[in-house]
This record gives structure tokens, sequence and C-alpha cells, in this order.
């Protein structure tokens, strides 16, 4: 299951929906919301296993052009510089990752022709030939190289959202969260932690996880009406209905996380809402939701509606 920020994430699209919606069911909006996180998880799985097979449709083309009638000096001794990338030759050798896709049942079988084309793709985009030709290479370099390429030619492969369009047409919902996932891991990559880190991003405990989910997400409807009378008294010079609809859902859900969850530290609660509006909302939303949090979290700890235990008494 996801890290706890796409967590967050999928239960705010659910909160979208219950309160955009004409009634819906909860249960019903529960049982996507779950479908969605496990969709997100196998799109990061697979996105993660394009590299493999872009490295595979490498080595192939390396070795039918050492048996050409009339191979080239640099048909017979060609640059390793893309198989051999530490990035690329984690990830394809990840045992950790082998293991979780056979769990789970993700595999790009059957699609040899896809990697062909996008290889021939890489293979005559200039950051390619750029990093194919660079004398003095880096760790550095070879990561900011291979964050391109899954930014261009991976996550906006018009062919790769067709396959997976064709599994399911909700897939390409949940793909910009997958590939966001992916963008993350890949640029805080460490070369000494080796394959196995591009699964840190997912949860080792998924039934601690749903509780997560679940209980975020029942109470942020349960206390809807309370924190958004909070929030609008708190918002000065702005009436509910003016506030932004996405401002609201996130602070009503860092108001209802900060109260449920007495071990997550408040200020984490902060860090990561405000983390989010910058994806989901407008480019001033970052300082009013922290504004308005903030008295509120003052407020609601010295009356007691907010109080922490163990690791939830942190702040720093």
């Amino acid at each position: 299951m996801l890290n706890r920020r796409y967590l967050r994430i999928k239960v705010y699209q659910a909160l979208y929906a219950y309160w955009q919606s004409d009634p819906v069911s909860t249960a019903r909006l529960e049982k996507e919301l779950y479908q969605g996180i496990e969709r997100t998880h196998d799109l990061y799985l697979a996105l993660l296993l394009v590299f493999g097979e872009l490295r595979h449709i490498a080595e192939l083309r390396m070795a039918e052009r050492r048996k050409k009638q009339l191979p080239t000096p640099g048909d017979l001794n060609p640059s390793r510089r893309f198989v051999e990338n530490l990035m690329v030759k984690a990830i394809a050798e990840s045992d950790r990752l082998r293991v979780e896709c056979e769990k789970r049942r993700v595999s790009w079988v059957g699609h040899q022709e896809l990697f062909s084309a996008m290889y021939k793709t890489v293979e005559e985009s200039e950051a390619y030939k750029e990093h194919m030709a660079d004398p003095e290479p880096a760790f550095g370099k070879d990561r900011a190289f291979i964050v391109q390429l899954f930014e261009e030619q991976v996550a906006n492969s018009e062919a790769l959202q067709d396959v997976f369009e064709g599994r399911s047409i909700y897939w390409l919902e949940d793909l910009d969260i997958a590939a966001g996932l992916v963008k993350r891991v890949l640029e805080q990559w460490r070369p000494e932690e080796g394959g196995d880190q591009c699964l840190n991003a997912l949860t080792h405990d998924p039934v601690v996880e749903r509780e997560f989910v679940n209980e975020l997400f029942r109470k942020c409807i349960e206390l809807g009406e309370e924190h958004e009378a909070l929030i609008a008294a708190k918002a000065s010079n702005w009436e509910a209905d003016r506030i932004a609809y996405t401002d609201m859902i996130l602070m009503k859900m860092a108001l209802t996380e900060a109260r449920v969850f007495d071990q997550i530290p408040t200020k984490v609660t902060l860090n990561e809402y405000i983390e989010i509006a910058k994806a989901y909302s407008t480019p001033k939303s970052k300082n009013f939701i922290n504004g308005v949090l903030d008295k509120l979290f003052i407020e609601m700890k010295s009356d007691g509606r907010i109080t922490k235990v163990g690791r939830g008494l942190l702040e720093s």
C-alpha cells in the first residue's frame, strides 16, 4: 500500500467526490477509495518495471547489431552507459520489486513491441545522445537523465496510457499519483541503498494503513460541519462559501487528522496538507491554509480538543 502522503491524497479525492455529488453511499465511496489505492499501487509497480523492459530492449539491440554482416566498430563495441546506469540496473535487478510484482501479478509480458518503439524514441532523443556521449559520467548526471527520461518518455507515453486505459478506464485517474510517486523516488535515490529502495514508498503494514484511510475518511465526514464553521470563523474576511473548495476539504482533513490520530505530530499534519495544497489548490493556498490551521491548532490544543501521546508529542 502507498505511503501516507498518497493515502491522504486518495482520501481527499474521495471526500471531494462525496461533498460535490448528490447524496451517495459512503460504503460505495469507501469501496472505490480502496480500489483506487490498489490501482495506484499496481500502477507504481508497472511504471518501475518499464526501466527493466527498456534495459532488456537495449541489450537485444546491441546483440542484434553485433550480428550484422558488416558491423561497425560502434556495433561491435557499443556504449553500455544506459544498461549499466546504476539506477536502471538496480531497479531491473531488484529482487524485492520482482517478488512484489509476482505477488500482485503485475507484468509487461506480451508488450515487447511497445517497449521496442519506446526505446527507439529514447535513442533518438537529444537527452539520450548527450547522456551516452558525456565523457565525464557521474551519479548526479545519471540520476538527472533517468528523471528526465521518466518524465518525457514514460510518464507521458500515450502508448503506455493506452495500455493502462485498456485494462480499466479508472487506471488513468490514478496514473498521475503513481507517476509522481515514482518521480519522487528517483529524485531521492541513494546509490548506496541499491534497487530495493524503489519500494520504500510503499508501506509495510497494509492493515494499519487501511485503518488510517478508513478512519480519516469517515471522521472527516462526521466532523465536517463542525470543522467548516471553525475554519470560517478563523478565516478573516472570508465567508465559508468563498473559501476555495479544495482548501476547505484539505483543512477539514487536517483538523480531523490532528484530533483523531494522537500519535501523528500536528507539525507533520500541517506540513503534509500544505504540500498537498501545492499540487491540488491555488498558488496562494499554502499561506492561507498554514495561517488558518496554525490558529486553530493552537486554540484546540489549549482547550483539549487536540491531545497527543507518544510520537505525537514530537514537534521538531
